[in-house]
């Protein structure tokens, strides 16, 4: 098979998105070009040197700007074969570009389908998969007919969020009319409500080769990531037990394959977040059709070792994948201070080193210093992994003891 010449779009050089670069840069049969807002005496030199070619862009979200710079780029270097990138933003217009560029990947339909959430969920329900019931509101009036048809708490987000940005609970009529006078949906600024599902929240992430799922990885979620948002003191973790093939997985096996297919999937990695109810029943959140964030990507290739941040390219350019065998149960615990200022100090990083040090993987631990970074992912992180699902356990257990992050 000869080279192929492949794109990757990559704003900015952020240094989780440059592993899946350096990753890509390093496949045998890849001549990879970038694409991206940052210039290239951004990149570190020796991943510049490794490159074929870089053509900077003022907005990489622009699918015009973005078929320009491959015809640059193709006539410099030769016809371009693959365009992708990794951020949940891209997704739309990279399938715009490639369909003027007539380059295989995710399809403009499906991409849409995939981003906006709302036409994810109404194409769940008319299949008649489990999710959340939902409604996309333009004005105060629709906001409350649906608060009085499905009952409180109700979840308010954005159609094309990401990462639980910008998503809060709403529990009774006060806070709804709070909201409504602060910041009522209007055209031009609609709103996606939600019924709140109780339950424990999960992900599934796996790889799709033509509309198969071929792999697939279950993650706990402890606890759900809006109740960490909610409650600043609260640390979160994330378990990816060893285990995954009993039956207590079959109904999101079926119901993750079946929605995949409905989205329009046919190659790819994703990400899908749902819920199991009290009761046993499950619901689809969402679902995104690029790598994981928030370390997962680095998680679940803990659990297999397979190196999942050179396995996505290498699905995106040749639409080959290894499936690995799940030897491992691996956790992540996410560091953060309780509420909002500078890190004065980090505590019990040397305890829980001499503890768990080697079952330790990947760590970052909060710089003294700097801002604590908002969100439910915190300042930092560490990543454990063992054979022993109970040992990972432990592990995470003791870090929300023994670590503490003081802020001032």
């Amino acid at each position: 098979m000869a080279d192929r010449h492949a794109v990757f779009v990559v704003p900015f050089f952020m240094a989780a998105t440059l592993r899946f670069v350096q990753a890509a840069a390093q496949l045998p049969g890849v001549r990879l070009s970038v694409i991206s807002h940052d210039p290239a005496e951004r990149l570190p030199e020796a991943l510049r040197r490794r490159l074929l070619g870089h053509w900077r862009v003022d907005d990489c979200f622009d699918a015009v700007r973005v078929v320009a710079a491959v015809r640059e780029l193709s006539a410099r270097f030769g016809p371009v074969d693959r365009l992708f990138g990794s951020l949940e933003q891209l997704q739309v217009p990279l399938a715009e570009a490639r369909q003027v560029l007539r380059l295989p990947g995710l399809a403009v339909a499906a991409a849409n389908n995939f981003r906006d959430k709302n036409l994810m969920k109404n194409h769940f329900t008319a299949a008649g998969l489990p999710c959340a019931q939902h409604q996309l509101v333009e004005n105060a009036n629709a906001a409350r007919d649906f608060c009085r048809c499905v009952g409180f708490p109700v979840v308010v987000k954005p159609p094309a969020g990401a990462g639980a940005r910008n998503t809060f609970r709403i529990s009774s009529e006060t806070e709804l009319s709070q909201w409504l006078q602060n910041d009522a949906p209007h055209s031009g600024k609609a709103v996606l409500l939600e019924e709140f599902l109780h339950g424990e929240e999960f992900s599934f992430d796996s790889v799709v080769i033509d509309g198969c799922v071929v792999w697939h990885s279950i993650s706990c979620y402890r606890p759900a990531p809006l109740t960490v948002l909610e409650n600043p003191w609260i640390q979160w973790c994330v378990l990816l037990p060893r285990k995954i093939d009993g039956a207590e997985f079959d109904p999101i096996r079926r119901a993750a394959a079946e929605a995949l297919t409905v989205l329009g999937l046919d190659s790819g990695l994703t990400h899908m977040e749902w819920f199991r109810r009290s009761d046993g029943s499950i619901a689809i959140s969402e679902v995104a059709a690029r790598p994981p964030g928030a370390q997962f990507t680095s998680l679940i290739s803990n659990v297999s070792d397979l190196d999942f941040y050179a396995a996505w390219p290498r699905l995106q350019i040749f639409d080959q994948f290894t499936v690995p065998e799940r030897r491992y149960a691996a956790g992540a615990a996410y560091l953060r201070g309780m509420g909002e200022g500078r890190i004065r100090a980090v505590h019990g990083v040397e305890q829980l080193k001499r503890e768990f040090g080697p079952i330790m993987m990947d760590s970052y631990w909060p710089v003294a210093g700097t801002n604590q970074a908002p969100g439910y992912e915190g300042s930092g992180f560490v990543i454990y992994r063992h054979p022993e699902t109970a040992v990972v356990e432990q592990a995470l257990q003791r870090t929300l003891e023994t670590v503490r992050v003081e802020l001032g």
